[in-house]
Formats: structure tokens, C-alpha cells, sequence
């Protein structure tokens, strides 16, 4: 398939470069160009302008948040954006982590211009990107997911369907990211009480992850604080917070409390106040280990 990629991140790179790999044409665009020209070696064209990579059958973005993806849907600063250059029946593809109300609006724009939308966020970090082992949530019309579906299997290794409405897919990924935040956060709790104990941060790490909590969301979590190893950065603070901020909007939207998110909110705003905002996410466990004198 003839597809652009826009946005060469952590988590694009990977994916973008996993297209290529499946015999895709692919056009990248990144406001940074020098890592797009990395991914020329490898077979990849470069666009000037997102414009300019949205030419093909399919468009997807993969950017870090809802300012980033309107600039590069509607354009910015006088340029063409990703909505302006699709060819009717064009699918644009948003992979980003995105609010459920910009969703919304993106699903609308699109239908008004001819072309199609599709949500499909993922779950992995970028070690996970790299080698096409992301989980896809993909939501929109069952035309467009069956269109879809050879640039998922390529990218990722599993792909979930939750139905024809785009913005459910990013209500199931900010539930998603809510929950490992939380769990970052118990986890920061559990190793200062076990550290303030004596305890050793090596073995209630093997105790606990090889009895209780075996999933590797704790085995990976939890050994980046046992070790306080938080840099290079997976997935950076600012980014966790804004993602905990997104699930609290649309909670608010549909009356839904959530006193777990309003802590951790707090303590990421804490860690940012540190100045950790160079830190992964994971980093936030710090705020515990403060509070407790560690």
C-alpha cells in the first residue's frame, strides 16, 4: 500500500520503519527531518510538508498529543494540513494517544470532507514499536479496519477491534494508561515502604513478581524503580500527566469520579515541579520516596 507516516518519535520510528519491512511504500514526514532521512536509508520518502505526505491510500500520525495532531490534520501557520490533501476515500489513520473530544472532532471533519478516519492507539513502549509487538486498538467504520488491516499486522501483534466509533478507541487506551499510572504509582508506594524497612529492592521485586504480580507491566515497572533507573526516558513525565489530565476530562464528561487519578495527577505535577520532565513516567515513584525521606 501507498502510505504516509507523520511523526518519528520514540514510538513512530519503529512503526514507520516496520512498513517498510513489509514491502509498503512509505512517505515520512517529521518536523525534525533528520529523522525522517534516517529512514530513507532504509527505503522511505521524504515529504516537505505533512500535505505532502498524504497523498497515498492511507495517512497515519503518530504524535505526542491533541496540539501536535490539530496542527497536522487542519495545518498550521499558514500551510496545508493532512484534511486539505486527501483524495476522497482516503483513510487517515491517528495512532497518537489523543482526547476522546478530538476524536470526536477529527471523526466529524473527516466525514464532511469525503475521507475516513480510523482510531487506533497502541499499548507498548518503543522497544515494543521497534519489533512490531505493540497491542492496536482500532475503532471506525468495518470497511476502513479491513483496509487497515495489513498495516496493523505489520506494525503490531495483536490488534483489538472495539467497534465503529473512533473516540472508543482512545477511551480504551487512556483507561489503559490510567491504569498502568496507578499501578506506577502503587508500586512507588510498596518499594519506599520496603526500602524504609530494610528490605532489599532486588528480592521484594522477585518475591513479588514471581508470586503475586507476575505480569510483565510489573516486572518492567517495577524494576526500573527497584533500580531507579529512569533515564533514557520511555516514556516521559509531561506525558504521563497529560495523558492522567485526558482520561480525567473525559471521566468529568460522563460523570464519572475517579479519586485514584486526581492523586496520581498530583504527584506527577510534584515530579515535574522537580524538574524530572526528562524522566520516564515510571520516575514519579520518586515523589513516594521523597515524601518518606529516601
Amino acid at each position: 500500500m501507498k502510505v504516509g507516516f507523520i511523526g518519528l518519535g520514540n514510538m513512530g520510528t519503529g512503526m514507520a520503519r516496520n512498513l517498510l519491512k513489509a514491502g509498503h511504500s512509505v512517505t515520512v514526514y517529521n518536523r525534525t527531518r533528520s529523522r525522517a532521512e534516517q529512514l530513507q536509508q532504509a527505503g522511505a520518502s521524504i515529504a516537505d510538508t505533512p500535505a505532502d505526505a498524504s497523498h497515498g491510500e492511507v495517512v497515519v500520525t503518530m504524535l505526542a498529543d491533541d496540539h501536535a495532531v490539530e496542527q497536522v490534520v487542519f495545518g498550521a501557520d499558514g500551510s496545508a494540513g493532512v484534511l486539505s490533501a486527501l483524495e476522497s476515500d482516503s483513510i487517515h489513520i491517528s495512532m497518537s494517544t489523543i482526547s476522546v473530544e478530538l476524536a470526536d472532532k477529527l471523526t466529524a471533519a473527516h466525514a464532511s470532507g469525503g475521507t475516513v478516519y480510523v482510531a487506533a492507539p497502541v499499548f507498548g513502549r518503543p522497544a515494543a514499536a521497534e519489533a512490531a509487538q505493540v497491542a492496536i486498538i482500532a475503532a471506525g467504520a468495518a470497511d476502513a479496519l479491513k483496509r487497515c488491516r495489513p498495516l496493523f499486522d505489520a506494525m503490531g501483534q495483536r490488534t483489538f477491534i472495539v467497534g465503529e466509533k473512533p473516540s472508543s478507541a482512545n477511551l480504551l487506551k487512556l483507561i489503559g494508561n490510567f491504569m498502568i499510572a496507578s499501578t506506577i504509582e502503587t508500586l512507588g508506594e510498596a518499594f519506599t515502604l520496603g526500602r524504609r524497612g530494610g528490605l532489599d529492592p532486588t528480592l521484594l521485586l522477585e518475591v513479588l513478581t514471581n508470586t503475586l504480580f507476575p505480569a510483565p507491566l510489573y516486572k518492567n515497572y517495577g524494576g526500573m524503580i527497584a533500580r531507579q533507573e529512569f533515564e533514557p526516558a520511555g516514556f516521559k513525565l509531561p506525558l504521563g500527566l497529560k495523558d492522567v489530565r485526558l482520561v480525567m476530562a473525559a471521566a468529568e464528561s460522563l460523570n464519572v469520579p475517579m479519586p485514584v487519578a486526581s492523586l496520581v495527577r498530583d504527584h506527577f505535577i510534584t515530579a515535574l515541579a522537580h524538574g524530572w520532565e526528562e524522566k520516564d513516567w515510571s520516575a514519579v515513584s520518586l515523589v513516594s520516596a521523597e515524601a518518606a525521606g529516601l
